[in-house]
């Protein structure tokens, strides 16, 4: 592996272990934002560009470290901005996060994997390169997928840039809508368990049945 990405490895792996050393999970619980929803909504009354900047910044850099809490700062977004601009900080900055966790993979470990198990993934890549917007938008909106584990995953693969950005816009915005809107009340919120019922849960796995409609149909079209 050649210098700079053994660099920007460790500096991956650096500020992984630093969350995990300082235990700033603590921060990132449903007691920690209702303890300090009060201050922080004074500071977002004073400072509103600087609030909305400082979380954004924040959502980028847990998402693409791939470390947990992304549930607590939608929640975040929608108690400190409201439903409609909390879904949009959200959406935006988790994008922006998993992309960049989707190149960082795909330039540290792609050319391995591939030099490894190309003749293995040759199948995979002609399915992603055919459908892959489809496939990406069906894993981000059924919630049985983690995150954290679509946006590696897809980096190993020959999914273009743009179609892993513009799935993944999309397809978040059911779950993220979600769990804002959930925050905007956040004096109403006991547990995590209670935001998304098997109703929605199910609701998220029929859209995406019908974001793979388009694949099911070619595949069957192409063995009549």
């Amino acid at each position: 592996m050649k210098a700079p990405k053994i660099i920007l490895l460790g500096l991956a792996a650096a500020a992984i272990c630093l969350f995990f050393w300082l235990d700033l999970g603590q921060f990132l619980t449903l007691a920690a934002l209702k303890a300090h929803h009060h201050t922080l909504m004074e500071f977002q009354a004073a400072h509103k560009a600087l609030t909305a900047l400082g979380f954004m910044l924040l959502y980028i850099a847990q998402t693409a470290l791939s470390l947990p809490g992304a549930a607590m700062l939608s929640l975040a977004a929608g108690a400190l901005f409201g439903t409609v601009l909390g879904t949009v900080y959200a959406n935006i900055a988790a994008t922006v996060g998993a992309t960049l966790a989707f190149l960082a993979t795909r330039y540290l470990l792609r050319e391995a994997v591939q030099g490894r198990f190309g003749d293995k993934l040759t199948v995979i890549n002609r399915e992603i390169e055919s459908g892959g917007f489809h496939y990406l938008l069906f894993l981000r909106l059924v919630p049985a997928f983690p995150f954290f584990l679509v946006n590696l995953a897809a980096g190993l693969t020959r999914l273009p840039l743009r179609t892993f950005f513009l799935a993944t816009m999309l397809g978040i915005i059911p779950g993220g809508f979600v769990y804002v809107n959930a925050g905007a009340s956040l004096a109403t919120i006991d547990s995590l368990a209670g935001i998304a019922s098997p109703r929605v849960l199910g609701s998220f796995a029929l859209l995406g049945l019908f974001a793979l409609a388009p694949v099911l149909y070619g595949k069957f079209k192409t063995k009549r």
